[in-house]
């Protein structure tokens, strides 16, 4: 008897970062996006696109969710913005900060208002470095502290958090992220964000077994090539990593939220590299 062959795994869901859209106004990255058939954007609040501080931002937040709706794309909310809070310092105040947690809190808990009105099921976020002089047990209880307030707010909307470890901050690695998540109890709506390039450029571990040890709790991924210790996002072909079997093994662990370019170089000509982005992983997805 012939064997039946297995189905096909569900296709991946390829989005775009708006970061890379520096110079277009947030209609025309989604109405780019959209034509160049992506399926989802990753948000990330800022002056430009969409400010969350801006005194119309319901206003604002509800047009947005119809465009999204008509247009047929997915998003995630990201909160990566380096100089939002801080024109001098990237990424301060942090969940560390003494003083200015708050602020870095009050953002967070904006969007996830954001993304609960928009759809979108989970809220990206970063430890940003660690505060100068102070301890690294010091800097995990204030982190735990800081995250724990904001996944309290989350759980009142009703969205997940994806930390993302990121190059050179204080929570770098899957790893710590896995301990900041044990020192938090585990919690459910607690996530992973996986940047494939960041993984590439810092963990010990391979990049498939960075995949395996967030696939348990990925909520989000991003997406670029990159060289080996070179912090700098990068067209795909341009670095060293081999994407096939990346991809594979995010389909392999039933992985269904997005995999998002996030190539921040990209605004003098977004358009082209992000039509040969969606080109390359379509080409590199395995079936």
């Amino acid at each position: 008897m012939t064997p039946i062959p297995a189905a096909p795994a569900e296709r991946l869901r390829f989005g775009f970062g708006t970061n890379g859209f520096a110079h277009h106004g947030l209609d025309d990255v989604l109405t780019v996006l959209a034509d160049l058939g992506y399926d989802s954007v990753g948000l990330t609040l800022d002056h430009s696109h969409l400010d969350p501080y801006a005194p119309d931002l319901p206003r604002r937040v509800d047009r947005l969710a119809g465009r999204l709706d008509r247009l047929g794309l997915a998003v995630m909310v990201e909160t990566g913005s380096p100089y939002l809070l801080d024109p001098w310092h990237k990424h301060h105040p942090t969940l560390m900060s003494v003083p200015g947690v708050d602020r870095r809190v009050d953002l967070l808990g904006r969007a996830i208002r954001v993304a609960a009105d928009l759809g979108a099921p989970a809220v990206h976020l970063c430890s940003g470095p660690a505060p100068e002089g102070v301890p690294e047990q010091e800097a995990w209880k204030r982190l735990a502290v800081g995250c724990e307030e904001v996944l309290e707010i989350a759980r009142e909307h009703g969205v997940a958090l994806g930390f993302e470890p990121e190059p050179y901050m204080f929570v770098d690695t899957v790893e710590r992220v896995l301990e900041l998540r044990s020192r938090l109890g585990d919690p459910e709506g607690f996530g992973i964000t996986l940047d494939i390039g960041h993984a590439h450029c810092v963990e010990e571990p391979s990049l498939l077994d960075c995949v395996a040890l967030a696939a348990p709790h990925l909520v989000n991924v991003q997406i670029e090539d990159m060289r080996r210790g070179v912090h700098e996002h990068l067209e795909f072909g341009a670095g060293e990593i081999d994407f096939p079997p990346v991809l594979a093994a995010l389909k392999a662990a039933g992985y269904l939220g997005p995999v998002s370019v996030e190539i921040q170089g990209a605004s003098l000509n977004a358009p082209d590299i992000a039509r040969r982005s969606l080109e390359f992983l379509k080409a590199a997805e395995p079936f």
